[in-house]
Order: C-alpha cells, then structure tokens, then sequence
C-alpha cells in the first residue's frame, strides 16, 4: 500500500451494523448515475475532458458527491446500441485512451472528495455486459431485445444469464476485475484497490438469475470472494434491482445478499418502466409514489434481516406528456424527486437501514442530437443510455427547478 493511501486509510467507507461510516462518522449520500464519466474523461474519440471537469464542478457545487459510474465496457465498436468506445475491445486488450480516461476521473473525483461506485459488468447490452463475453467464448450472436423493433427481451435474458455458467466467459471477467482493481493510476500514484475515492466494487448492473438461479448464486459468492481476497478496502454489492415488478427476473433479494462478502444491499424503482405511472395522466403520479415507497420499504425490512445498509441507486421519471425535449416541463418529475428524497430521508433519520440514493441520470451539459433520437457515435453523452431515447431520464445542468431541489436535499443528506 503506498504512503498515501495509509494516511488516506481512514477515508474508506464501511459497514458496521447496517449503516455507512467515513472516519467514523455515519455516511449518508444523495448522488446520482454518471455511467459515462470514463468515456468523456479520455483523450480519444467521445472524450471532453472540459466537459467532465464543469459536469464534476457542478455536481459538486449542488451537493451531488456520489457517482455510480461504468469500471468495465466491452467491445467490439462495430456492436449497435452501445457506450462507445469500449474500454475492453477482446478479452484482455484494452483502449488505452478510455483506461486513462477512467484513471483521469478517478483523480479529478478524488480532488473533489466524490466516492465512486464503480460497475463492472451489465446484465443489459448498452455496455457489452456478459452478454459480449458469452458471445467472446461462443462465437454466437448476441440476440438482441427490441430497440428497433426487432428481438425480444426474453431470448436475450436467457442468452445473458448463460453467462453464470460459462466458465471461459466468467474467467475473462475475472481477468478484468484483476486488472482494475490491481491497477495504478497514475495520476495518483495509487492502486486502484488503494484509492479511497472509490466506495465500491459492483458486480454488475441489474444482474439477474432468470432461469438459472443457482449458478447465479455461486457467480454472486464467487465474485465477491474473489474481489475481496485482492481488496480488502472497498466494500461489495451485486448491483441488484431487488425483487423488480417481474417475477420472472429470478432474482431473490434475501437469498442474493446473503454471502458474507456483500457488504450492502441495493434496489432499483422504475415507476414508468414497469407500468405504475402513465406519463400522460397526471393522476397516475400519486398511486405510483405509492407503490415506489411500498417497494423501498418492503426491501428495507427484508435489509434489516440481513443487517445491511440498502441504497436506490436507480430511480427516475420522464418529463411532463413524456416530453424527450430538452426544454419540456418537469412538473411531475420534480414532485416524484421531492418526494421520493423525503421517504429516504425520513427512513434514515427514523434508523432505517437505508443510507443513499442515486438518481437517473446527470445529462448535464450533454445534449441530444434530437429529442428522442437513438444515440449514435460522435452524440454527446446524456443520462440516457445509448439503447434508449436520449431526454427520456436525463436531468440537465438548465434544469434549475431540479437541480434546486437536489441541493436543498443533498445538504441535509450531506450533514446527517
């Protein structure tokens, strides 16, 4: 461990109990999804590094110290519907210009006493995810779900969840996860392991069992064993939805959290997504916070069984009529955050297990090329994935109503 991070030592976050602690004190945050932060922070093709130092500035004047960020993205660049470029072009053969782009964030966060939550793999194809690595080992195409209007969702789940059982294609996810966490940056000087910027080491987005539950389970231990026998700095999560709308997702928050080496626990809400608020019926809005603040609070009992902190680290709403333009109003969206931010804080305050919240997703200074346009190379980088309509989720830097309630809240978050 080099000297630095020995004196920074103190500055890990942990787990005691079911509670967030930094030096100490309880630790407690209200960030959000900045999955595109490597990507705009290389000197290469997509990359603004001005661009990433006024989205850090900003974020950091609102209050916003907590990044949930993408550590891992897997190529080739010719695959549609993803972050490009790759980080991972073939296993084990790296972008160079994109590996200094996640050491250049790294830095700058750390200059700015931001905390990183670092995936590492995608269950969803926008970043490559296990799907790539199944299709790496296999040679077979990767069935894609509908973006165009082709596929279906439930081919490529099963598709993906093959990856568990893949031994090669879990091998090379290894190897990555050895890279990285072994890696120097060298900006800093510091191992990535060593780097107390970084809070956690997530498995992967939104992973799910669907039809094969207990090779899941075993990559889940397996995993986060492995990590922690390089690591024994950073904290765990799998990147979990929780239960989701679907009972079909083969997820099972309980018995997934259950390994000793998954340090906290996380849940997604999708109010939109899955078919609890109608964007074109305003009415819809109060019966969905309804059942958003029902699922939090049935996956913070099921926490505190576990003793572990929880965190919603996906959360978002459309604009008003399901505007995707960037001037459209955000009416409805600004009481769905008010009061979500509220549930949170109250159950915090009241010694609830949970801790933090992310939302989707910092569009910042990124702009469509058009409202609703699918996102295609030389695009800026908003908070919509490349797989979706870009201004669908995405919080702008003129969101000023928005952005003015985050920073009334991420005071408070900021100061429990």
């Amino acid at each position: 461990m080099s000297q630095d991070a020995m004196e920074q030592g103190q500055n890990f976050i942990n787990v005691v109990e079911k509670q967030f602690f930094q030096n100490g004190k309880p630790y407690y945050f209200l960030g959000t999804n900045f999955w595109y932060g490597m990507n705009l922070g290389s000197r290469g093709p997509g990359g603004d590094r001005d661009r990433l130092l006024r989205e850090l500035d900003h974020l950091n004047k609102i209050g916003v110290k907590n990044l949930r960020v993408m550590g891992a993205s897997e190529g080739p660049d010719t695959e549609p519907w993803r972050m490009l470029p790759a980080l991972q072009v073939a296993p084990g053969e790296y972008n160079e210009e994109m590996l200094d782009g996640l050491d250049f964030l790294l830095a700058e966060m750390g200059k700015r006493d931001m905390t990183a939550i670092m995936c590492m793999n995608n269950f969803w194809p926008w970043s490559g995810g296990m799907a790539q690595y199944v299709s790496w080992q296999d040679s077979t195409e990767i069935p894609y779900p509908p973006i165009s209007g082709e596929g279906d969702w439930h081919t490529y789940q099963v598709y993906t969840a093959s990856f568990y059982s893949n031994e090669d294609a879990v091998t090379d996810f290894f190897n990555h996860l050895r890279f990285i966490v072994l890696r120097e940056n060298p900006y800093t000087g510091t191992l990535y392991r060593d780097d107390p910027t970084i809070m956690t080491w997530e498995l992967g987005n939104e992973p799910r069992g669907i039809n094969n539950r207990e090779d899941f389970m075993q990559w889940i231990e397996n995993t986060a064993k492995y990590i922690k026998s390089m690591d024994s700095n950073h904290l765990i999560t799998i990147g979990s939805e929780g239960a989701t709308a679907h009972p079909s997702s083969g997820n099972d928050f309980l018995a997934d959290h259950q390994s000793s080496y998954i340090d906290y626990t996380t849940i997604h809400v999708w109010v939109q997504n899955w078919g609890w608020f109608d964007p074109y019926d305003k009415e819809s809005l109060s019966p969905a916070i309804e059942k958003a603040t029902t699922y939090i609070n049935q996956h913070a009992l099921l926490a505190e069984k576990l003793n572990k902190p929880v965190v919603l680290e996906e959360f978002g709403i459309s604009r008003d009529d399901n505007d995707h333009d960037i001037t459209g109003s955000v009416t409805l969206r600004n009481k769905y955050y008010s009061q979500i931010f509220t549930h949170i804080l109250d159950k915090a305050a009241a010694g609830s297990p949970i801790a933090g919240l992310n939302f989707w997703a910092w569009g910042g200074a990124g702009r469509p090329r058009e409202p609703q346009a699918i996102w295609n190379i030389g695009d800026d980088f908003t908070g919509d994935p490349p797989h979706e309509h870009q201004g669908w989720y995405s919080v702008y830097d003129t969101d000023s109503t928005t952005l003015e309630i985050i920073g009334q809240y991420t005071k408070i978050f900021n100061s429990l």
